[in-house]
């Protein structure tokens, strides 16, 4: 019989390599959104229909978070995770027949701005902030009740190299000579990164340290994202939290310089954080993507013997920037 697979907000670039990861292994897929194509999220007696009998359910839907973080935007990317993810959950506990295993986005922005150490699966420390509220709110809808037939997966996956909007941001700003490291400092407060949901954290000032552009940035390129994917769906041991992320974190000088490097880019103007805050006003997306230090590795994967395509940063750039 063909194997089903359901696929949840699969409409961005990794969603894309995911639907067409699941069709080369010859699935036969049902894809939720707000549109379709299959089914909408206000449809829940198809929401139960899709999930029952179905093998594998991957949850990728949430608002993207390359945007300015308004009010607005604020309540929709929280929104958006949860309420589909309580959606599912809902459909998979009505379900006779539910799927062996839920696959579901989250993110390593949940974890805290990090120069001393690593934050690994078993030993990472959480942050406070809208950024970490999100991803707290998000992984406790996924887990919240008893769904004894499903092994239940949260993937908290660094900044994903590949064709979405956080990479063409960063090679967009090394071929505009703005590819130099970012050095993070006092700014003009506002409150866009306070805590939101019901207990939020952090004290609602946004957070600036003295970094001097040795801030960590965990990343992992697209094709990793989709084979750890597998990898986790055949190794039955994996359920919970699992980092997705290359075992081999940079810092913000190290990507800055080889994103040149990857778009022959002869210089890169260092930004200040007085320089770098009207740049990304201009762009309509957050400091905090280049600002905040990811230090995250992937413990779990690593210690089940999960091989990387692309463990080093400049093969991953690389290969990017030449699509």
């Amino acid at each position: 019989m063909t194997r089903r697979a359901v696929v949840a907000g699969g409409s961005g670039f990794i969603g894309e390599a995911v639907i067409a990861w699941l069709r080369d292994e010859g699935y036969s897929l049902t894809r939720v959104g707000r549109r379709g194509p299959d089914v909408s999220w206000d449809d829940t007696p198809g929401l139960r229909r899709a999930v029952d009998g179905a093998e594998l359910l991957v949850n990728l839907a949430g608002k993207s978070v390359a945007c300015r973080y308004t009010d607005a935007n604020r309540d929709e990317i929280l929104r958006s995770r949860v309420e589909t993810t309580r959606a599912l959950r809902e459909a998979v506990a009505a379900a006779a027949s539910p799927p062996a295993i839920w696959m579901n986005a989250s993110t390593a922005t949940i974890y805290r701005y990090a120069l001393d150490h690593p934050q690994t699966d078993s030993g990472g420390d959480l942050g406070a902030g809208f950024s970490v509220d999100v991803a707290r709110a998000w992984e406790a809808e996924l887990f919240d009740g008893d769904l004894p037939g499903t092994r239940r997966v949260a993937l908290r996956m660094a900044i994903v190299l590949g064709d979405g909007p956080a990479t063409s941001m960063l090679l967009r700003l090394a071929r505009l000579g703005l590819g130099g490291p970012q050095y993070d400092g006092p700014w003009l407060p506002h409150r866009r990164y306070r805590g939101i949901g019901n207990n939020p954290t952090g004290d609602g000032r946004a957070p600036w340290h003295r970094s001097r552009g040795r801030q960590r940035f965990s990343w992992i390129h697209i094709d990793d994202v989709v084979a750890a994917m597998r990898f986790i769906r055949d190794t039955p041991t994996f359920s919970g939290t699992v980092n997705l992320s290359s075992p081999n974190p940079t810092d913000n000088r190290t990507l800055m310089a080889t994103l040149r490097r990857a778009v022959g880019a002869p210089i890169g103007l260092p930004a200040g954080r007085f320089i770098l805050e009207p740049a990304m006003w201009a762009l309509r997306v957050e400091s905090e993507l280049l600002l905040k230090s990811r230090w995250v590795v992937p413990e779990r994967l690593l210690h089940e013997g999960f091989v990387f395509h692309y463990p080093e940063l400049e093969p991953a750039v690389r290969e990017i920037a030449s699509r």
